[in-house]
């Protein structure tokens, strides 16, 4: 802890040389939000300049103005409840206004914005690392159970799955503790990252979107961020929209009976705004593709909800969340398993937070986020036996976090601009169960401190970034022993305009990753993993060197990006069988062990507006990885490709897509191999805008050639194929 307050007091000491006040001058940026099919104004649109971080609200006719401003280049960000942020660069010029009409639209080619990427707001374009954001009208649209099922097909993304409810993304092969899934940029306090049956606790239908980030700025959220961070982003921020607002979302499907509705409101009156919300979802098992037929006790029901209350003044604003999450649900059981029983999870998770800060500081400071949360997180997975129901062996898991994190931004002084902060937790974990995974309670304490700095020329950025993280384990059973850790982990990179709408990026990184508590203590049977886990609490700290560069092309047309990533990793802590079986539970034992390994990797993907009424999509994406030795790592996703169009007339969209797997036959000891296969999906979607309401009509058919397939990267892939042919309608209203 020590080190870390040093580490802090050490950048607020340089930093403070940087104190600085901006001049003001006449310039002003003014212009209309409108729905780009019909040209509605969308009064309540607000409206960001990301360099100097003010906000304006559009009135009744969607207009809206800067005044003020000095001459040289903005980004302006405009946000509005149901469509995906969207950013617009403008020069001004000394003595000349400009005039920014902004077209918002619900599909189709548009620039990304991102703010898990710097902590605060800015054009995906613009950012130095690749990013990906999927908005709410696509979560809802697709319909998905569960994270890693809605961002499977993104680039680079592939997702974890024992159940549809319980999958999890992986991201450029990399798994588990090695991928952070936050809400608002704060872990969820699940389970999941070691465990397949474990879902993330996070209520979709209900997110603003979903980022997906990697590169240097995983250094503001944790070493075990490394391989990424999946920051599901709420409604319910740092900023106000006056009025009411409010959603409903029904959706139904064939294969497994999906019932689900979802549905929000929101009143901002002056400074204060109150909030509530609610989903409920049921399925019943599914049927695989195929003859295979159905996939037993693959149910789920599934209730949230939330509520709130925040003050959002001109430099401050505070904001309290209560959320709980209730999810029941079924896991597959190898139908040659011996012991034959049925598996239901059933968890509950209960979240705390408290949200406030400064903003448009007159020093060089200019903003200050503070954020305390508490997560109490419970799993209990059940097993009934069918020779006697009456029998029953539990495990219940028992998480609870208590965290805290302060981010503090700088005023832009010239070129330079960043953001530091400190952020750490306590993590109290107990299994209880008589075949326990890991004996007794575990503490874990984490502190660290981090900083990202950027440095904007004319046409090159610079960015650079430092972590300092401690963790502390203390189990009470005396007969493990306690470790203390310390990392550092450091990136830099750098962004280059080519020329109009093209850049290069090149980012590298050195990351520290501390061995996670599972990967020391466990020492039991886990049915997650279909093995007996045996820990090693004398594991040596993951040390990963990483380059990834990409090449980036956006305009009104066309948007391409080409990514190219290495990862040299020391120690790498994977799970290795040892070939013996476990008498008791007959289970494969399986070890953590650590060995150097490497990960290599392209992402591609296009999108291309032939003219007004058709678009094309595509992408490809491969990872290889690998032991030194050349041994391959387990659960690798195979080379994959997509291909799609977007047919649209007005306001009705219809996009059918092609997504082709290559076989996976770069297996790991033990590893199944699995064939290639190819999906054939349709989505479309028809929306009516009217002054204060918005009517959005979906179908999303999936699987339409009923293809039988497995997951690659599931544990339980060898008698769990995947889900077969199936369509889900969907209906949202939204008011504004």
């Amino acid at each position: 802890m020590k080190c870390v307050c040093k580490f802090i007091s050490i950048l607020i000491a340089i930093f403070a040389f940087f104190a600085f006040v901006f001049p003001q001058s006449g310039g002003k940026i003014a212009g209309k939000v409108i729905f780009v099919e019909n040209s509605r104004p969308l009064s309540g649109a607000v409206i960001r300049i990301v360099q100097i971080n003010r906000i304006v609200v559009a009135d009744d006719d969607g207009k809206y103005e800067f005044s003020g401003l000095s001459a040289g280049r903005y980004t302006i960000i405009v946000h509005f409840a149901g469509f995906e942020d969207t950013a617009r660069s403008v020069v001004l010029e000394a003595g000349v206004d400009a005039s920014v009409d902004i077209a918002l639209q619900i599909t189709g080619v548009k620039e990304h914005v991102t703010v898990t990427a710097t902590g605060d707001k800015q054009a995906a374009f613009d950012a130095v690392q690749p990013t990906i954001t999927v908005g709410s009208n696509k979560i809802i649209e697709r319909g998905n159970l569960g994270l890693g099922d809605l961002l499977n097909n993104q680039s680079g993304v592939a997702d974890r799955t024992a159940t549809p409810s319980s999958s999890r993304p992986v991201i450029r092969g990399f798994d588990g503790d090695r991928v952070l899934v936050a809400t608002d940029g704060f872990r969820d306090g699940s389970i999941a990252a070691l465990g397949e049956n474990e879902a993330e606790p996070i209520d979709l239908q209900s997110l603003d979107r979903i980022e997906v980030v990697r590169g240097p700025s995983t250094l503001l959220y944790g070493s075990n961020a490394f391989g990424g961070v999946v920051n599901a982003i709420s409604r319910h921020d740092d900023e106000q929209q006056p009025g009411l607002r409010g959603y409903f979302t029904g959706t139904g499907g064939s294969n497994k009976g999906q019932a689900a509705a979802s549905g929000g409101i929101e009143y901002g009156v002056k400074n204060f705004s109150v909030w509530g919300s609610g989903s409920g979802l049921r399925t019943s098992d599914y049927n695989s593709g195929g003859d295979f037929g159905t996939v037993g006790n693959t149910f789920v029901r599934n209730g949230n909800g939330n509520g709130g209350v925040g003050y959002f003044g001109g430099k401050a604003f505070f904001t309290i969340n209560y959320n709980f999450f209730r999810n029941r649900y079924g896991i597959p059981v190898d139908p040659e398993d011996p012991e034959e029983r049925t598996v239901t999870n059933v968890i509950r998770r209960q979240d705390l937070r408290f949200n406030g800060g400064f903003r448009e500081l007159n020093s060089f400071i200019e903003s200050i986020k503070l954020t305390f949360d508490y997560s109490k997180y419970f799993q209990r997975e059940s097993e009934v036996f069918d020779n006697d129901p009456t029998t029953e062996r539990f495990s219940e898991f028992n998480n609870t976090v208590y965290s805290y994190r302060g981010v503090l931004s700088q005023k832009r002084h010239g070129n330079f601009s960043g953001t530091f902060g400190f952020d750490g937790y306590r993590r109290n974990y107990f299994i209880n169960s008589s075949e326990a995974l890991l004996q007794g309670v575990v503490s874990q304490t984490q502190s660290s401190g981090f900083v990202l700095e950027q440095i904007d020329l004319k046409r090159v950025t610079f960015q650079f970034g430092g972590r300092i993280e401690n963790s502390r384990y203390r189990p009470r059973d005396l007969s493990l022993i306690n470790r203390d850790l310390t990392g550092f982990s450091g990136a830099f990179g750098t962004r280059v305009a080519l020329w109009e709408n093209v850049a290069f990026t090149a980012n590298y990184s050195h990351a520290t990753r501390l061995p996670s508590l599972e990967e020391f203590y466990n020492n039991g049977p886990h049915d997650d993993t279909v093995s007996f886990e045996i820990g090693d609490p004398n594991l040596k700290k993951e040390a990963s060197d990483g380059i990834d560069l990409s090449i980036r092309h956006q305009n009104d047309r066309f948007s391409a990006d080409v990514n190219f990533f290495y990862y040299n990793i020391r120690n790498f802590t994977f799970l290795m069988p040892t070939g013996e079986v476990d008498e008791d539970t007959e289970l494969p034992v399986a070890e953590f062990v650590q060995g150097d390994a490497s990960f290599t990797g392209a992402e591609a993907n296009i999108e291309y507006k032939v003219n007004r009424f058709l678009g094309i999509q595509g992408g490809v994406d491969y990872v290889r990885a690998q032991l030194n030795s050349g041994i391959d790592l387990p659960r690798i996703p195979p080379f994959r490709g997509r291909l799609s169009f977007d047919t649209h007339f007005h306001s009705l969209s219809v996009r059918p897509e092609l997504i082709l797997v290559r076989d996976q036959d770069r297996v790991f000891t033990g590893e199944t191999r699995t064939p290639g296969y190819g999906i054939f999906n349709i989505t479309g979607s028809y929306t009516f805008l009217s002054k204060h309401f918005a009517n959005i009509f979906s179908v999303n058919a999936y699987n339409l050639t009923d293809k039988f397939y497995r997951n690659h990267i599931s544990y339980i892939k060898d008698f769990s194929p995947e889900i077969g042919r199936g369509v889900r309608v969907s209906y949202t209203i939204r008011v504004f």
